[in-house]
């Protein structure tokens, strides 16, 4: 075999005994989040990514960001040129990734995908608002969303990865317009968001 072995991600997953039955919820609870934060701080631990996407005994806990700016939300397309077809011209209000070693914690993994994802030269106060759950599918089913809302206050963001998604601020009412092809979490962090 020639070449560097590739390396696997580790990503960090806590028991799903420890949040919630199996199955889960469907949708967003905003009750027990100061829990939540203790349960990670507890009982994660980090697992190949592999053993992760097949174990329904944990969750991948995934920082998920709301950025608004007001009432708007910062809209993002994927575009064509990403890498994964099922997702092209998928809508989303959300920014996020999987806990990583290097990590310290949930706002150490959204802060560090802030930076990855996002150009903007300041950072905002990110605020827990949801944990988000949707057993309904394979994926859905060893994941849970920690939701945050944070505001932009006015200052300008873009989009890091230029080639891959399109992004800018929104009124409610052009996120509705494209309800149909949001990605499932960014609907249901709308539908909670509209409701709240």
């Amino acid at each position: 075999m020639t070449g560097a072995a590739t390396a696997i991600e580790h990503v960090l997953v806590i028991p799903r005994v420890t949040v919630m039955d199996d199955p889960g919820w469907y949708g967003i609870v905003d009750d027990g989040l100061d829990e939540f934060e203790e349960v990670v701080r507890r009982h994660g631990r980090f697992v190949p990514r592999p053993v992760a996407e097949t174990d329904r005994s944990t969750k991948q806990v995934i920082p998920y960001l709301v950025l608004r700016q007001g009432v708007d939300y910062f809209l993002m397309r994927r575009t064509r040129a990403g890498g994964d077809a099922r997702l092209h011209d998928r809508w989303s209000i959300g920014v996020g990734g999987h806990l990583n070693p290097g990590d310290t914690g949930l706002l150490g993994g959204l802060r560090r995908e802030w930076t990855e994802e996002l150009v903007a030269d300041f950072e905002p106060e990110f605020r827990l608002v949801g944990l988000l759950n949707d057993d309904t599918t394979d994926v859905g089913s060893v994941h849970i969303g920690a939701v945050y809302v944070a505001d932009a206050a006015g200052r300008p963001v873009a989009i890091r990865e230029t080639d891959k998604l399109e992004g800018r601020f929104a009124a409610p009412a052009e996120v509705a317009a494209v309800a149909e092809r949001l990605e499932t979490w960014s609907a249901l962090v709308f539908g909670f968001l509209q409701r709240a």
